[in-house]
């Protein structure tokens, strides 16, 4: 009896009954298409986030921003004389530790000590500038009348003295080159941990556990292509050769370094023995990092810990801007369209049972009591709410796709502050560049195309709104239907 009078109440109200739905739907809609495109946010933050961190790692430990470096540190370029008439090309490296802030090696096996922490390696970050070219001697030319031997007494000279030729030098200069790019030491015995975990090898081969010392590189794809670089190229550094054994592609877009060496020959190559600049930790739990975190900070001094957290505090641009928008005004706006559809279809209910005074007092008289007549008003709620998650559903998963199929490029910017230990600018370098710490570093920018991936959570939010939609207008109606008596219908007969 139930169904039959509640298809037939249905069938008899359906626009009354698609008026409630659709309003229910709007908002439904709202909702899986807010919660898809924060989802997405996260997920473009992740990717970000994936070019400071490698794959697993949960922080890096730096060391914390000491005093600007002196004179002393800064770089300084000498060129050895060369034999008259000598204008061969010259070149000299100037490799510097990135930041200028190490650590020492042996703090990797304090870090990987501590409680919460599954592994631990070191890395070197260096910056090499290579300044080559090449001096041109000038010619003198002396003047048409310069002159003479002996004619006169020369300034400061003796009788018979030799006056210097007038004349002048025309040509001649210098024409040098400087080209900068990063190389990053990388501990070769750890593949999984460290930066060029977030690369992905495209042609060659990473590097064997077992070439510690070896002379070999792994070269960005991008660097790779910009110096025509390929698998058996040789690069020299500090008039070091490295064999070029693979080329990466970094998997967010934007690479750590453009080249990667064995860590004992970066710190060779940066006079940085037994020195890192950063260490990349994994934590055995990721509910734990913030204690992990806390326990490295307090046991070992002067280290400044960054966790993904914090790196995702300091990502700007719009990608940060549309995060906040749909975290903060979109799920609010969401909350308000929502209760207005359930305040919507609660009151429609109600007027609908108003209008059906008739017809319940009519069945009270007839001897249904009041929760049956209740039960009645919320079962049509209920199948009106639902109704109204279906079309929300569709509605969300449509607006979802769009979003997905336009793919809106947002872009992040990573840095733009100062370098040196544990800000963005410590990300895989401890920080900074040429400057040194306490420099503005450069701002690192990359751009993210925007998805909204809809999940099984998603959707059964959007069934449990439809319920408790179909509820709450249940309850408006039943409330009021309940309190209907049978003299009320008797009063509207005619």
């Amino acid at each position: 009896m139930f169904f039959t009078y509640l298809r037939r109440e249905l069938r008899r109200r359906r626009k009354a009954a698609l008026v409630v739905a659709s309003g229910l739907a709007l908002g439904i809609a709202l909702v899986i298409v807010v919660d898809s495109v924060s989802s997405g946010m996260g997920r473009a933050q992740d990717k970000v986030l994936q070019s400071l961190y490698g794959l697993g790692t949960d922080m890096t430990v730096t060391k914390a921003a000491s005093p600007a470096p002196s004179t002393s540190d800064r770089p300084r370029f000498r060129f050895e004389a060369q034999d008259d008439g000598a204008e061969a090309e010259q070149s000299t490296d100037r490799v510097m530790v990135q930041g200028l802030q190490t650590l020492a090696s042996s703090t990797v096996g304090k870090v990987a000590g501590q409680s919460g922490v599954a592994d631990a390696v070191g890395g070197l970050s260096l910056q090499v500038v290579k300044v080559s070219g090449q001096f041109t001697r000038g010619q003198f030319q002396q003047d048409g009348s310069g002159g003479g031997q002996g004619q006169g007494q020369g300034q400061g000279g003796g009788p018979g003295a030799q006056q210097a030729p007038e004349g002048r030098v025309q040509g001649g200069g210098a024409d040098f080159d400087v080209n900068s790019y990063s190389v990053y030491g990388t501990d070769v015995t750890e593949p999984a941990l460290g930066p060029l975990t977030s690369s992905s090898i495209t042609s060659g081969r990473t590097f064997k556990t077992s070439e510690t010392d070896a002379e070999v590189a792994v070269a960005d794809a991008a660097y790779a292509k910009e110096k025509k670089l390929k698998t058996g190229s040789t690069v020299t550094i500090k008039s070091t050769k490295f064999q070029v054994v693979g080329i990466a592609t970094a998997d967010s877009g934007d690479a750590a370094a453009d080249l990667y060496v064995p860590l004992a020959q970066a710190q060779t190559l940066g006079d940085a023995k037994d020195k890192v600049t950063t260490i990349y930790v994994k934590a055995t739990d990721s509910q734990k990092i913030d204690g992990v975190k806390s326990a490295i900070q307090k046991n070992i001094s002067g280290t400044t810990v960054t966790t993904s957290a914090d790196l995702a505090d300091t990502v700007s641009g719009s990608l940060s801007t549309a995060s906040s928008l749909a975290a903060g005004v979109g799920r609010w706006l969401s909350v308000v369209v929502l209760a207005a559809a359930f305040l919507v279809a609660g009151l429609l209910t109600s007027s609908a049972v108003s209008r059906r005074v008739r017809e319940f007092g009519t069945l009270k008289a007839l001897g249904w009591r009041s929760g049956r007549v209740t039960r009645q008003v919320v079962g049509e709620a209920v199948v009106n709410g639902l109704v109204g998650g279906v079309l929300g559903i569709a509605l969300g998963l449509a607006g979802a796709y769009a979003v997905t199929t336009v793919s809106p490029t947002l872009e992040a910017q990573l840095g733009g502050g100062t370098s040196g230990g544990g800000g963005i600018g410590g990300g895989f370098g401890g920080g900074g560049g040429m400057g040194g710490p306490g420099r503005q570093t450069a701002a690192k920018t990359l751009d993210i195309a925007l998805t909204a991936p809809v999940s099984l959570t998603t959707i059964a939010l959007a069934v449990a709104l439809a319920v408790a939609g179909g509820l709450v207008a249940g309850g408006f109606g039943g409330w009021r239907a309940s309190r209907l008596r049978p003299a009320d219908a008797l009063r509207r007969v005619e």
